[in-house]
């Protein structure tokens, strides 16, 4: 069996061009190049897929849970691989499971749980995203105020040390109760540093950037807002040229406008991504979930507390690409950026993630013509198909 394999059948795009007639190309589990199907070399394997589009895989940095599991639950390899299994269903091939705040202990095990994953190679885990507990509880959102906190110096160094032991770690904090020294101190361990369930100012918000954050958390949701006289995050945000920007995009947690709006204010390099802060719900039928010993509703669409908070989304990465093209009305190929490559550049991992051109892994999602999933891959490898 050649180590050569040519997936031809269906439109490709490379994150910047379309390619008709043509084969991806793939050995040892990366890109080779995109050829004619006139150019398949002789010994390729040939595998020709039935029409659509061929996207890269889908790229999500805030995963709570998928499969039934909620990481906060289960911080174990065992739950690592239940949600990187579930996500990849609706063509996410690389994720980060997110611990919401939580006790010490519970985050020494979510860290011990990402470095065994890691060494293990599970098929789409590329890191962890700890989202507190180091918040402001005016913006605690679904966190339980019980367990926010400051960082302590036993926190910044066990950070550190996981930024270290990890492919990537994604750490969520306030601008206001985190100072901008321990953001240098995480940004210089390696940690990507995003703001969020934040009431901080412009001005605080723009200290934690010039300090080393270079991301916020769910823009619009859990931190202070664009006002005339206060711009507060969302501000900072949309002002910052370099800063990206994870949006749950789903027309419960951001209304349409606002979304529209964002989008037109916001100038690169920076962008705007797609995550889903799914719960354990994503591939079930589950109608409640446990966090911290409340019960999360499912309905219409959302996931609540019993006072109506959001807690996370019932969103997985297809629907949302889908509702950014069909109710906002982007372009799909910027669309399939924002779940793709704008994602992978946010955490500095584009160089092989979130595209197809050579080099990058053969990580990818085949789509029918109405961009639904029809099979998924990771590294050359199938690991989900409708058929």
């Amino acid at each position: 069996m050649s180590d050569l394999s040519a997936i031809s059948g269906a439109r490709i795009f490379d994150g910047e061009n379309w390619f008709d007639d043509a084969a991806l190309l793939i050995e040892f589990g990366y890109v080779t190049g995109i050829v004619a199907k006139v150019d398949i070399p002789d010994h390729a394997e040939r595998v020709v897929l039935d029409g659509g589009m061929i996207v890269a895989g889908f790229v999500d940095l805030q995963v709570n849970g998928g499969g039934g599991v909620l990481f906060n639950n289960a911080p174990t390899l065992d739950a690592i691989r239940t949600i990187c299994t579930a996500h990849a269903q609706f063509g996410t091939t690389a994720l980060l499971p997110t611990l919401i705040t939580d006790t010490a202990e519970i985050n020494i095990q979510a860290i011990g749980a990402g470095v065994a994953a890691a060494a293990e190679r599970v098929p789409g885990f590329i890191g962890l995203h700890l989202e507190g507990p180091h918040l402001a509880l005016p913006r605690k959102g679904t966190h339980d105020p019980s367990l926010i906190r400051p960082m302590d110096a036993t926190d910044l160094e066990r950070l550190c040390a996981a930024a270290e032991a990890l492919p990537n770690l994604l750490c969520t904090v306030a601008a206001e109760t985190v100072p901008p020294a321990q953001i240098a101190r995480l940004a210089a361990s390696g940690a990507i540093v995003s703001i969020g369930h934040s009431d901080a100012s412009y001005d605080q918000t723009m200290a934690a950037f010039e300090a080393g954050a270079s991301m916020a958390t769910h823009l619009f949701n859990a931190m202070s807002q664009l006002g005339n006289r206060e711009p507060g995050v969302v501000g900072a945000v949309l002002d910052s040229k370099t800063v990206h920007a994870g949006l749950i995009a789903d027309g419960i947690h951001v209304h349409t406008a606002s979304i529209g709006a964002a989008l037109r204010a916001k100038q690169g390099p920076g962008h705007i991504f797609l995550v889903t802060d799914s719960m354990s719900q994503t591939g079930t039928d589950l109608k409640t979930i446990e966090l911290n010993g409340r019960t999360i509703t499912r309905a219409d669409g959302a996931l609540r507390l019993a006072d109506g908070t959001l807690a996370g989304a019932d969103l997985d990465m297809i629907d949302a690409v889908n509702f950014m093209i069909d109710r906002i009305g982007l372009e799909p190929d910027e669309a399939f950026r924002m779940a793709a490559l704008y994602p992978a550049r946010a955490i500095g991992a584009d160089g092989r993630l979130g595209h197809l051109r050579p080099s990058a892994e053969a990580s990818f999602v085949h789509l029918s013509d109405d961009r639904q999933v029809q099979s998924t891959w990771i590294a050359g490898e199938k690991v989900w198909s409708l058929n």
